[in-house]
């Protein structure tokens, strides 16, 4: 089965889904990198408007499987496809809409939170657990700092809470919640409203945010790079994933 769906709903409209139900669209390399092949296969495309980005069965993305990222011989490998990842959502010029549901935790929340849009069923759980795994959620933060303010973004990752959707529209984090029948429904209205604009206008008024910013998100995810390797390269990190794998919490005295 292929972990990766990629629908072309209209000339200008493509649907990519996460397809890794049975583990909850957790990311692996494989996924990662044939997501980062499907963005830019759609960016390529002189038509290409809009992407809306999706996860198959009961959640979004719950972040990375933790199964392969307790391979320590992988973890460069994924930690540079998700920082790969998460710069090509946030650079392609096509405009990008996540529509989420179930949960869209720490990687998953972080692909969530380099779209352009956000639209997330009621109830959806969303959140960057990352220090509960001995693991630091630095590439996502790229993002965080940007959309929900200091205050909300240090609840967030020291924390380590989940909250729902309705929680992470008030600080910024989600622009609609709907009902989860009315999900597609209402990336695609976004989609529509999009579409009303002028393609080039679009695609400089996305640089100019970029521009905006105090430093790039290239230049951000480089240096947030540095902190989660060097957190997933630590004893916590591996008392953390295993924890999780076994199902138990975290001894953090070792």
């Amino acid at each position: 089965m292929p972990v990766l769906l990629v629908e072309k709903l209209t000339p200008q409209v493509t649907v990519i889904t996460l397809n890794r139900p049975e583990r909850r669209n957790s990311l692996t390399i494989e996924l990662l990198s044939n997501l980062i092949s499907a963005i830019k296969a759609a960016s390529d495309q002189p038509n290409e408007r809009v992407l809306i980005l999706r996860g198959a069965g009961l959640a979004f993305c719950t972040g990375l499987d933790l199964k392969e990222a307790a391979d320590q011989r992988k973890a460069h490998a994924t930690a540079d496809m998700v920082a790969e990842a998460l710069v090509t959502l946030a650079e392609t010029r096509v405009v990008t809409i996540a529509a989420v549901h179930g949960a869209a935790v720490a990687g998953g929340a972080g692909i969530m939170s380099a779209c352009d849009f956000v639209v997330a069923a009621r109830k959806t759980k969303i959140g960057y657990p990352e220090v509960r795994r001995g693991l630091v959620a630095g590439l996502v933060m790229t993002f965080l700092r940007r959309q929900v303010g200091e205050r909300n973004l240090r609840e967030l990752v020291l924390g380590g809470e989940l909250i729902e959707a309705d929680r992470a529209r008030e600080i910024g984090l989600v622009n609609r919640v709907v009902e989860p029948d009315e999900l597609t429904n209402e990336a695609m209205k976004f989609a529509d409203s999009v579409l009303q604009g002028a393609p080039e206008a679009i695609a400089q008024t996305k640089r100019l945010i970029e521009e905006l910013g105090s430093s790039s998100v290239k230049e951000d995810v480089a240096r947030a790079l540095k902190h989660h390797m060097q957190a997933r390269e630590s004893n916590e990190a591996r008392e953390g994933i295993a924890a999780f794998n076994e199902k138990r919490k975290p001894n953090w005295a070792k």
